[in-house]
């Protein structure tokens, strides 16, 4: 139950990356190498003596390497009970394999670059999985490898305890080993279901995380990691900070993917998994204010994203440091590919301020999942803005000179609950979400809420008389572009937006009052843009 001797080790690689250095190892804690076909030819190529797998099954290797490990000899010395069976193995004549390294014939890679059929078969494994799941189980007196990336601790414990392993390193490896063939019988099957027309779906998922409870605090949750060489959201570095909420998560999610692929630099103020402000530019700082700006009364408790390096300039934005508390901004989470060192030690004068450093960029994720009471919806992620950008009123809309403002809006737009409309402008050199109304039923009340919203920043950004603030409003609505996530079904929007100056507006199109809809834009004045591409967000 604590060391175990390796005194016999059976090595079988499709991946025979670092197995050389790993024999020689074992060879220096004086372990007898039992091997097979091209692994026992690479070690032995390499000057390492091995022990030929047949001289312990007793058969060679048959019908084209199909049979090479399967028999009696080679599962009886990983499956007996070194305690209770030690006798009935000795009058069965089984010599004891105290250790297996193995990993599986590469069915994933065979599949990926397109093989037929037949090669598919010929690469799903059937004496590897049960070597392993045969020392796997008995781990209490076996160590089984199925990792390359494990043989350096291997090696350490080795060295480390005079040829033998741990009890507690022995069930870390027989943990790592169900779930190694666990994952490959899943995609195999998966495999062999899409042959017959079947479509099957087996995630993994592991790391579980217990948080302090869910959307709300009496119901218990969970946080798991997909098992993937893929950079993933749960790989997010906390550098400061309480421990994160479910509800911060969903968040921190929705404000990366309002940002996820500009090119400017780009910082959104999510709340309730809604960007409420959000801006681009080419100044941190100036982005981060303009953002703030969007809605500063719902920034409070925000979670903000930056996909540029944070600089201390631009979170000295917070305040975390005035005298009169009433003045420090409070946000929850603050997030960033990389937190500059003196500005992550300004952001921790907040003691509870979660400070995270993820690169949004490097999450290229193709499917969305959603769990719905034991049934499961997969899609394309919505990572296509337009597939046009059309001009259809009498007056032009300057596509090309505007293209930079559409494009951030839809970025904006498919990161938004639906129903949603957005109002976004060029200030400076900037852009920036003026104005948003989301998740309504009814879109006429989502284009008035967006209107309102602009309004309400545009007479905070005077700070003037009201008498004043209507040639701003025209200025700056005239200017602004309307965006909405869906066709328009009236032409109440569009003449809702002209009565209050908007003089441009975005849509998909392919409703059936199309027409109808175009005919009031030119009645008004409005220049209208159909880019052929819905972005909902349920």
């Amino acid at each position: 139950m604590s060391l175990v001797p390796i005194r016999r080790a059976l090595l079988s690689v499709s991946d025979k990356t670092g197995v050389e250095s790993l024999a020689k190892a074992l060879v220096a804690q004086n372990c007898e190498i039992i091997s097979t076909g091209g692994t026992r030819k690479k070690l032995e190529d390499a000057g390492i003596s091995t022990t030929e797998i047949s001289t312990v099954t007793g058969n060679p290797e048959a019908f084209g390497g199909r049979m090479k490990t399967i028999s009696f000899n080679i599962e009886s010395a990983l499956l007996f009970d070194r305690d209770r069976d030690a006798e009935e193995a000795k009058s069965l004549g089984i010599e004891a394999i105290d250790l297996v390294v193995c990993n599986l014939y590469p069915f994933k890679k065979v599949m990926e670059a397109g093989a037929d059929f037949e090669t598919l078969i010929e690469n799903i494994d059937i004496g590897g999985p049960t070597m392993v799941r045969s020392a796997a189980k008995n781990f209490k007196h076996v160590a089984v490898v199925v990792d390359p990336s494990d043989y350096a601790e291997l090696v350490q414990e080795l060295e480390a305890n005079n040829g033998a392993l741990s009890y507690e390193f022995r069930q870390r490896l027989m943990t790592k080993a169900f779930n190694h063939t666990a994952d490959y019988d899943s995609m195999i099957a998966m495999a062999m279901d899409k042959e017959v027309g079947e479509q099957s779906l087996r995630l993994n998922f592991k790391g579980g995380k217990t948080l302090r409870y869910g959307e709300n605090s009496h119901q218990a949750a969970s946080y798991y990691r997909e098992v993937t060489d893929k950079p993933s959201l749960a790989d997010m570095k906390v550098l400061h900070g309480k421990a994160l909420s479910f509800n911060n998560i969903l968040d921190i999610h929705g404000a990366l993917e309002s940002i996820k692929g500009s090119t400017e630099i780009a910082c959104s103020v999510v709340k309730h998994n809604n960007p409420c402000g959000l801006a681009e530019g080419d100044d941190q700082r100036k982005v981060m204010e303009l953002a703030w700006a969007g809605d500063p009364i719902s920034a409070f408790g925000s979670i903000v994203a930056f996909n540029s390096d944070l600089k201390l300039e631009t979170v000295k934005f917070f305040d975390l440091d005035h005298e009169d508390r009433s003045k420090r901004k409070f946000v929850e989470v603050v997030i960033a590919p990389k937190v500059e060192a003196d500005a992550l030690a300004y952001l921790q004068k907040h003691k509870n301020l979660r400070v995270i450093e993820l690169n949004v960029e490097d999450l290229d994720y193709k499917v969305d999942y959603r769990y719905l009471n034991g049934s499961l919806l997969a899609q394309d992620t919505d990572d296509f803005l337009h597939n046009k950008m059309e001009s259809v009123t009498t007056k032009e809309f300057d596509a090309q000179g505007h293209k930079s403002l559409v494009e951030f809006g839809l970025r904006a737009i498919r990161s938004i609950k639906s129903n949603s409309i957005v109002l976004v402008r060029q200030h400076g050199n900037c852009m920036q979400l003026l104005g948003m109304g989301a998740g309504q039923p009814n879109r006429l009340i989502a284009t008035k809420l967006s209107i309102e919203k602009a309004k309400e920043n545009l007479d905070r950004e005077l700070g003037a008389e009201a008498i004043a603030a209507q040639a701003y409003y025209e200025r700056e609505l005239g200017s602004a572009v309307m965006i909405s996530d869906a066709f328009f079904p009236f032409a109440d929007n569009v003449e809702l937006a002209a009565a209050e100056g908007i003089r441009q507006i975005v849509q998909p199109g392919g409703s059936i009052r199309d027409k109808q809809v175009i005919e009031a834009c030119d009645n008004l004045g409005v220049s209208m843009l159909l880019t052929g591409i819905r972005h909902f967000k349920h």
